[in-house]
């Protein structure tokens, strides 16, 4: 598989799907435009995304307020190119030639705006590194900043 050619697509995981990897996907979808294809998934799949990830993304400029936690499925495994778990444990079924990776991030479930920033900056940090390991032009410098609260 070549950037040039073929999209990349990463699927984020963690249980309830309305959190972490809702962030995850909503700075992924953020920096990359379409150069990537996401999706996020949750083995026990809430019923709306955290109000305070809403909020926290809010502040840096991005909306995820629109998304809905979704069950994980085999299908979203299998046409995943990286799989990036956290926290979903055994439940994220394993693919040959998939690219696994476990990011360890607090769980921002029941949590307020104030615990949950520090989680959203630490998916930012890991988010612009995944970047650069898959997109040339974010090697480069080229991937676009955020907006900082004021």
């Amino acid at each position: 598989m070549t950037a040039s050619t073929i999209r990349p697509s990463v699927l984020f995981v963690c249980v309830h799907n309305a959190g972490r990897s809702q962030m995850a996907a909503g700075w992924l979808r953020h920096l990359a435009d379409d150069a990537i294809e996401v999706r996020s998934a949750g083995s026990l799949p809430g019923d709306q995304v955290n109000p305070a990830a809403v909020a926290a993304m809010a502040e840096v400029g991005i909306d995820i307020s629109d998304q809905r936690p979704k069950v994980l499925t085999t299908d979203a495994v299998e046409a995943s190119d990286v799989v990036i778990t956290m926290g979903c444990g055994d439940a994220c079924p394993i693919f040959p030639g998939k690219r696994y990776l476990d990011w360890s991030l607090e769980d921002p479930a029941g949590q307020g705006v104030a615990a949950v920033r520090p989680i959203r900056d630490e998916i930012e940090t890991r988010i612009r590194g995944l970047l650069a390991d898959l997109l040339p032009a974010a090697r480069s410098g080229q991937a676009t900043s955020r907006p900082r609260p004021t």
